[in-house]
């Protein structure tokens, strides 16, 4: 069963005129025509209202995501005490990039959205071909250089997407650990001197662009983009219930 979206501005213009004056013997008038906002056939059974906002932007309004459901169901059941609710959190990776409603449409699974969301994928891959350059695909996780893909390990893209997400900012190298290597055993975890290899081994697969992973003396590293550099952050939410 589908539900179709009332959009108002669709509705035709009615004009209110003065009433004519009064008359001996006056036809009676004819029935309004009825102005539906669904097709022939079909019948309106509710209605999606997506909201975008994020859990910091609702701490900063006073408030927060389960509040703003619950004052919302509650009008809802004054206004309609017959109607039922239902409702839905969209979660997406930290750091995710592109607004917050549209990532709420994508997780929800709504048609326009996605249908959107497909074809700038399109697009991204067409402009892949075409450019030169530097594109640190996020969404994708991967790397490409002058249209040509580039094979890095695991560590070298998550290196280099931690650097990307925050850019312009001296990482030292024991938050690149800390965070790089959250939950991986005791033996696991390298040292200072093994990040060095790390960031060594991704800057010789940037080749002509190394440059854009900056050594910070005496404290660690930064990422800076160039003209050429274009990032594709992430947007694949995933849905989740109050």
């Amino acid at each position: 069963m589908s539900l179709a979206t009332v959009d108002s501005t669709f509705a035709p213009a009615i004009a209110v005129r003065p009433a004519p004056a009064p008359a001996a013997a006056q036809a009676p008038a004819a029935p309004a025509p009825r102005i539906r906002a669904v097709p022939e056939g079909t019948e309106a059974r509710g209605f999606v209202l997506y909201v975008g906002i994020d859990e910091a932007k609702a701490a900063a309004a006073g408030t927060d995501l389960g509040r703003i459901v619950e004052a919302l169901k509650q009008l809802t059941a004054e206004l309609a005490p017959a109607a039922e609710t239902y409702a839905a959190v969209a979660l997406a990776p930290a750091g995710a990039g592109g607004r917050d409603v549209d990532v709420v449409r994508l997780a929800l699974q709504d048609p326009a959205a996605i249908a959107k969301h497909r074809h700038v994928a399109a697009v991204d891959e067409d402009e892949d071909r075409a450019a030169s350059g530097v594109v640190v695909d996020i969404s994708r996780k991967r790397l490409v250089l002058d249209n040509q893909t580039v094979a890095l390990t695991y560590k070298e893209f998550e290196l280099l997407q931690y650097l990307v997400l925050r850019e312009g900012r001296t990482i030292e190298r024991a938050e690149l650990i800390t965070s790089l290597w959250a939950g991986a055993d005791e033996d696991e975890v390298p040292n200072e001197r093994t990040i060095d290899v790390h960031v060594r081994r991704l800057r010789a697969k940037l080749g002509r662009y190394e440059d854009i992973v900056r050594t910070v003396r005496g404290v660690g590293y930064r990422f800076d983009r160039h003209a050429d550099v274009s990032i594709r952050h992430a947007s694949a939410p995933s849905p989740d219930l109050f």
